[in-house]
């Protein structure tokens, strides 16, 4: 006698893809996704705009997820996180022009440095690090946070801002010197200029 699904993987240890495409006719298959990646998009939307907000929007992403899954295909590394990441940003970006967070002349983004001072260690520094993160562009800043808060590979990253891998790489790069650069005119102001 045959057992079912002695030879299958469980439910649980199924590929994010492979729930995605199971989600389609069966909407409990979603259900995991969810318990897999709430907590990490919970952090994501935090860090950008508060843990009230975070609380208010992460409810609005998944049910956004769930009613795009028919049209979304899963990403080549088999995570549905850049996805999820993907409708998370975009979720930021209208609440912050629906609630105005931040004016457009205020340089300084939305974000909770609490959580950058500790997970950098970097409690005496927040200050220069906000204006060195300040002085890179919208998407350049979204490329370093990506890798660096989310731990999100290169390729992920590209896929949650839909551009190729190599403009990704080249926005990193860019990132990282700008904001290197940015911070060293901060903590040595007097360095570069000549006596």
């Amino acid at each position: 006698m045959h057992k079912q699904g002695v030879n299958a993987p469980s439910e649980s240890s199924a590929p994010d893809s492979e729930l995605l495409l199971r989600s389609r006719t069966d909407a409990d298959a979603f259900s995991l996704i969810y318990q897999r990646h709430s907590v990490a998009v919970h952090m994501f939307l935090a860090r950008r705009l508060g843990r009230d907000a975070a609380n208010d929007l992460l409810s609005e992403v998944f049910l956004r997820a769930l009613e795009a899954r028919h049209r979304t295909r899963p990403h080549e590394s088999g995570s549905a996180l850049p996805w999820l990441y993907g409708i998370a940003r975009n979720m930021v970006r209208t609440h912050v022009r629906a609630s105005k967070v931040r004016p457009i002349d205020d340089p300084s983004p939305p974000f909770d440095w609490g959580a950058v001072d500790s997970r950098l260690d970097a409690d005496a520094m927040s200050a220069e690090l906000r204006i060195a993160i300040g002085a890179l562009t919208d998407l350049e800043r979204e490329v370093l946070l990506l890798v660096s808060w989310e731990q999100l590979p290169i390729g992920e990253v590209a896929a949650v801002l839909g551009i190729s891998a190599n403009a990704a790489r080249q926005r990193l790069h860019r990132a990282r010197a700008r904001a290197a650069a940015a911070l060293a005119a901060v903590t040595h102001p007097f360095q570069n200029q000549e006596n």
